[in-house]
């Protein structure tokens, strides 16, 4: 008999230490799963709300508004347009560089606008963008804070060039004509 208490003892301790174990594990799971999906993205997210549980469900939150949005690809009339449009940008950035950035910045917003992105707030934007372009959302936001700084008169040759590079990187996966997957949790 106090062999089957020790087993009863025994068993009621591994199921308790599975029932305290089991929301950790699935918590790394979830977290390594999102980190998967939009990379640094996860890791400024986390840093920006404090702790993994918010990020989890701020990112979580962001899919399900991004799936909400009726975002569509541009048509080829549309997208011969912008790509007309981006040529004048970028020619213009030799004698006008915060121009240039000015404009370019200017031309993000109006595809996302035709694509049907939201574009009233840049946080939102970069929200929206992170769920479909996880890898390009930071150059996005560098390229925001050197924009920034150039209208204060405040960024170098240097800076608009590389705010230029960032915008271009988000532009050309903007204009394609092929439908955005969003991912699947």
């Amino acid at each position: 008999m106090n062999t089957t208490y020790i087993l009863i003892a025994v068993v009621l301790i591994l199921v308790l230490f599975g029932a305290i174990l089991a929301p950790t594990f699935a918590r790394r799971q979830r977290s390594k799963q999102l980190h998967g999906q939009f990379g640094t993205e996860y890791d400024h997210t986390v840093e920006a709300l404090g702790n993994e549980k918010k990020a989890h469900a701020e990112l979580d939150e962001r899919q399900k508004h991004v799936e909400t949005l009726n975002i569509h690809p541009l048509t080829n009339r549309e997208h011969e347009r912008y790509l007309a449009d981006w040529a004048a940008v970028q020619s213009k950035f030799v004698d006008e560089p915060g121009q240039a950035v000015v404009d370019a910045d200017r031309l993000i917003m109006e595809v996302m606008q035709v694509r049907a992105y939201p574009v009233s707030d840049f946080e939102q934007r970069a929200a929206d963008i992170s769920v479909s372009y996880p890898a390009l959302v930071s150059n996005y936001r560098a390229a925001r804070e050197i924009a920034t700084k150039n209208k204060r008169h405040e960024a170098n040759t240097e800076e608009l060039r590389q705010a230029m590079i960032y915008y271009r990187s988000l532009f050309d996966e903007l204009l394609k004509t092929e439908p955005d997957l969003v991912p699947v949790k």
